[in-house]
């Protein structure tokens, strides 16, 4: 199913996100995490604070927060039906991932819907993200939650109504393996502070997590 363009209200909101989460790792970076309040990050956005908990109920979804789980799942559902659960799902994260950090071969292939996946600030902001968790006890134990949920939007994307409870397990566990080899390739390169090529990297997680599936 393609998705409707955004309103200019949708546009407008999701500038305000953009603007209040780029103020937030500015002031994060600057200042460390447990010192920048909600309160700081309001004032350095230019907006009220009751704007800052309206976009992010907590301070952890200031760096962890996105609106872009509904459009992989889309991504991954629209994939060829001749591809295996862990395919569909891998070969999405490697697409996405490439259009994060700014290129690779999956950026042309994907152009329709770059604008919607590419992260505000790119790699830079990326890596500042992974390392603030990387760093941030409150965010790593949060990161599970963020898992959680995108694997829960890809299973109720792809799982069939009525339900089909075989296929329901089936999805859990092939999208919980392909984040567990997501993070482990997003942690190893922000370890190397952004050097290796990230695709690489997850595709290499990847290969060995489903040997024979990937490339």
């Amino acid at each position: 199913m393609t998705r409707k363009p955004p309103t200019l209200r949708e546009r407008q909101r999701l500038e305000t996100r953009r603007l209040i989460q780029t103020q937030a790792m500015r002031l994060f970076l600057a200042r460390g995490y447990d010192e920048t309040t909600v309160n700081d990050v309001a004032e350095a956005a230019r907006v009220s604070a009751m704007t800052v908990y309206r976009h992010f109920p907590t301070k952890e979804d200031l760096v962890l927060s996105d609106e872009y789980n509904a459009i992989i799942a889309e991504r991954i559902a629209a994939r060829p039906p001749h591809e295996t659960l862990v395919q569909r799902i891998g070969r999405t994260f490697v697409e996405d991932i490439g259009l994060m950090v700014g290129g690779g071969s999956h950026e042309r292939a994907a152009e329709g819907v770059r604008a919607r996946l590419v992260v505000p600030g790119g790699k830079e902001l990326l890596l500042a993200r992974l390392k603030l968790v990387m760093a941030t006890p409150a965010l790593r134990a949060r990161q599970w939650e963020s898992q959680y949920a995108i694997q829960r939007t890809i299973v109720e994307a792809l799982r069939g109504d009525p339900p089909d409870r075989d296929l329901e397990f089936q999805l859990w566990v092939a999208s919980g393996a392909c984040c567990a080899a997501l993070r482990a390739a997003l942690f190893r390169w922000a370890e190397e502070n952004g050097r290796p090529d990230l695709t690489r990297l997850l595709e290499d997680a990847l290969a060995i997590a489903f040997a024979g599936q990937f490339p």
